[in-house]
């Protein structure tokens, strides 16, 4: 009985100890979770604010992006609408610049009439020579320089031209026609006596403004004027182009 008294209290003992063994781990166990839940809301209460402080300045940058982008985009209208106003202005100013060039080509007026020399013969010479029309009848415009022999147009146009020459010897009498340096027409006649006798010719010409045209004789020839007016070359403006 004895023996057996003491196995029963010994069994009693091992089975309070398991039930505190049990007892104490539950309760570390919900001392964990406790630490657990404290450090989530630390962590939480840590973390939302600077969220929150970020966002706010992202939100503070996308309003000034905006702004800006509406600035530029108000430069731009700006910008845009005085390169506009200003390429009025340009056409503006080409139109009247073209009215009046078209006004003042259409109030030109050039005509000419002059004659070779009261001198007699003129040749002849070694080489190709510039026929000087001294005596001058008429001007309009100037076009005509009489000191050089040249016709320069002063606008574009279509022009006239027409030279009548004499010879009064026996041999070659001839003239060239230069429009710039290009020569465009060539006239001879050969004189058996020594007589008066007369060529005339004529040409239509479109001549840009500052183009020239002058008479020239060729080498070896003669031609022949006096007080008479009998070598003459002349020249107007048909219209403007």
């Amino acid at each position: 009985m004895r023996v057996a008294f003491g196995l029963l209290v010994l069994l009693l003992g091992l089975c309070g100890s398991g039930a505190q063994g049990e007892s104490g781990g539950l309760g570390e166990e919900g001392e964990s979770s406790e630490l657990q839940e404290e450090w989530t809301q630390q962590s939480t209460n840590t973390t939302s604010p600077d969220i929150w402080v970020e966002m706010k300045e992202l939100r503070d940058m996308v309003v000034e992006l905006k702004v800006y982008v509406q600035i530029l985009q108000k430069d731009n209208s700006e910008m845009a609408g005085r390169l506009t106003s200003s390429e009025r202005e340009l056409l503006d100013s080409k139109k009247r610049i073209d009215k009046l060039e078209n006004l003042n080509k259409a109030n030109t007026k050039v005509a000419f009439y002059t004659a070779l020399t009261d001198a007699g013969y003129v040749g002849p010479f070694t080489t190709d020579t510039t026929l000087k029309f001294s005596k001058v009848f008429a001007n309009i415009g100037n076009a005509y320089n009489a000191a050089t022999g040249f016709f320069k147009a002063p606008v574009k146009g279509v022009y006239y031209f027409q030279f009548t020459v004499c010879g009064h010897h026996t041999g070659l009498m001839g003239v060239y026609v230069y429009k710039n340096n290009q020569k465009i027409m060539f006239n001879v006649e050969w004189k058996e006596d020594q007589l008066y006798k007369y060529f005339t010719n004529s040409v239509i010409l479109e001549l840009m403004a500052g183009d020239e045209i002058h008479l020239a004789l060729p080498a070896t020839h003669v031609l022949y004027d006096d007080s008479s007016n009998q070598s003459t070359f002349s020249g107007a403006l048909l219209f403007p182009l």
